[in-house]
């Protein structure tokens, strides 16, 4: 049995999606995406741990932006044979295997009373009420929350660790446990007996029995004795605490890390569920099983929950390395754009998959920083990279803070990273050259910049009626003479022009040359001081020697100030990306 997908309308920041999971699941997105609340959207329907009060709707819980008084939350499940959910649902599971299961919730305009129900059915069509969540006993959800306190869990816990075990020992392992607690009942009393023949002991004992005796008669029929905290075996193995031994010598198990492994690891045996169990479906969600642990550690406890828990999971995290093991298709994507979060292609699809197949073994080039990005910045190359990033400071650009990445394609092309970005609905903003090349065997040019251009707005955008009349003087760009008409060069800018409009920026010619044309000409002058300052296009041809050395060594010499860069056309790929931000959350 497994969820297939949930549908949420009008539910917190969900106002309406439809999300599609795999029997391994993993959701990511940014902070305050609403990570948290589609799981949370799943508990409400089969989380045992909440109660009837957690399940009254609160104002908070209706979608705020559209003055919604309705909230659906309808899960679909598929191959449902198990017959402890069958006999629970007779009548509403459909020929096919599937069942729905929904909660309504409705809030009063005029009185702000709120009621709620759950329903079940065969299809969406043939949902009715029923009488709450009798079912969960048979199908159910355990849920790991991020905050995790391994103290308090094997406080709570440990007793029943031990007990599972004991009930599937053998007659022999049982037999030798018997004899063995028998020696240890006859040490604790040895223990006990010695502990009070310590002479501080002893003193202690003599001065607290004095003083009770003094306060009441009837403690002088009682003695007060110290002892190790057991007074049999059972109790002394159900304290028992757990330490981490290294060389034979005990350690306290206190590093974050390490607590939030052990915790994982209990929690994921205690939880642990049989393939041959008849007796309930249980689905499992954990919040970002990567905390406080180093990257490989981090898709190792993913890899872990994953082949150790027999039913389907569902992972959120922020965690580049974790997104980096699970297959594309089997990946979440969060976004939220005008208040509203949407999954990527509807969840879990194949069109996301296939997108990373044609990425091919270029995908290790891309960084899964990337796939948590509200907007990336693509560049040709690493001179580009290294520009952008200290352009960005020098403009109190803070890109961490604004979640935008920059990343260069590096001679791979724009259109497989745009692929990927826009099948996980990533907003992007491309900075490339406007290249003027040879053709082959001819004597005439071609715009090879706008010629990426109109082929990336060919692949990736919905037609735009403006563009489509200027596209259809496109032949200009083709066979042009090295001395270049002044039409053809008027159209060239007009249309460069355009494609800012769909966030593709194209350079003057090049980033050194549009950087020798721009504020920061007399700082190159200065920087390359052996050179005559009107010699441009030597400097411009020394920059370009060796583009991302040069770099690197120029935006780090003290006399370089990009500030001055503000206002400039080099700047605005970076603004783009803040609008676009700032657009997602309503703020632009």
């Amino acid at each position: 049995m497994q969820i297939k997908n949930i549908h949420i309308k009008g539910f917190r920041n969900y106002e309406d999606a439809k999300i599609n999971f795999q029997p391994k699941t993993l959701v990511i997105g940014s902070n305050d995406v609403g990570k948290s609340n589609l799981l949370y959207a799943l508990r409400i329907l089969l989380d045992k741990g909440l109660s009837e009060a957690d399940l009254e709707p609160s104002d908070s819980d209706f979608y705020a932006f559209n003055n919604y008084n309705r909230i659906a939350i309808t899960i679909k499940f598929i191959n449902v044979f198990e017959e402890c959910v069958v006999s629970n649902f007779k009548g509403k599971i459909s020929d096919n295997k599937e069942l729905f299961l929904a909660f309504r919730a409705y809030r009063d305009p005029h009185t702000g009373e709120k009621k709620y129900h759950f329903e079940a059915g065969k299809s969406v069509e043939d949902l009715e009420e029923i009488k709450g969540r009798y079912y969960l006993k048979a199908l159910n959800l355990k849920y790991l929350a991020s905050t995790r306190d391994l103290h308090s869990f094997i406080k709570k816990e440990r007793k029943n660790l031990l007990i599972d075990i004991k009930k599937n020992r053998t007659q022999l392992e049982t037999a030798f446990d018997e004899r063995y607690l028998e020696k240890i009942d006859k040490s604790l009393d040895i223990i006990n007996k010695r502990v009070g023949k310590l002479n501080y002991v002893k003193k202690a004992l003599v001065d607290i029995n004095d003083e009770l005796g003094n306060l009441s008669f009837h403690h002088q029929s009682q003695n007060i004795e110290f002892d190790v905290g057991a007074w049999d075996s059972s109790q002394f193995v159900d304290n028992l605490n757990l330490v981490s031994k290294v060389k034979d010598k005990n350690l306290s198990i206190s590093g974050d890390g390490r607590s939030n492994q052990l915790f994982i690891a209990l929690w994921a045996n205690r939880n642990e569920v049989s393939k041959d169990n008849i007796l309930e479906v249980t689905f499992y969600c954990v919040e970002e099983p990567e905390a406080h642990l180093h990257p490989q550690q981090q898709r190792k406890l993913a890899k872990y929950l994953s082949d150790n828990i027999n039913s389907q999971v569902i992972l959120t995290s922020h965690s580049p390395q974790i997104a980096e093991e699970f297959p594309p298709n089997s990946i979440v994507k969060l976004s939220n754009k005008g208040y509203k979060t949407k999954a990527a292609h509807d969840g879990c699809s194949p069109l996301i998959s296939d997108s990373f197949f044609q990425f091919g073994h270029r995908m290790s080039i891309i960084p899964a920083e990337a796939f948590f990005s509200s907007a990336v910045l693509l560049v040709e190359g690493q001179s580009e990279l290294l520009f952008y990033k200290a352009l960005a400071r020098a403009i109190d650009v803070d890109l961490d803070r604004l979640n935008i990445s920059v990343l260069m394609v590096d001679g791979v092309g724009f259109d497989y990273y745009i692929d990927v970005l826009t099948t996980l609905d990533i907003e992007f903003v491309v900075r490339t050259d406007n290249d003027f090349f040879k053709l082959p065997k001819k004597d005439t040019y071609w715009f090879a910049g706008l010629k990426r251009c109109i082929k990336i707005y060919k692949t990736f955008y919905q037609k735009d009626e403006g563009l489509e009349e200027l596209l259809e003087q496109e032949d200009l760009l083709t066979n042009v003479p090295v001395d270049i008409p002044g039409n053809v060069n008027k159209y060239a800018a007009k249309l460069a022009k355009e494609f800012e409009e769909f966030n593709l920026f194209l350079a003057e010619k090049d980033l050194e040359y549009d950087l020798k044309s721009s504020l920061v000409s007399d700082q190159l002058n200065k920087y390359f001081g052996d050179f005559d300052e009107n010699e441009d296009a030597v400097i411009i041809k020394e920059m370009q020697k060796k583009k991302a050395t040069f770099m690197f060594s120029f935006i780090n010499d003290p006399e370089t100030d990009l500030s001055v860069l503000k206002d400039h056309s080099l700047a605005k790929p970076l603004l783009q990306c803040i609008e676009l931000v700032e657009g997602q959350n309503g703020t632009d």
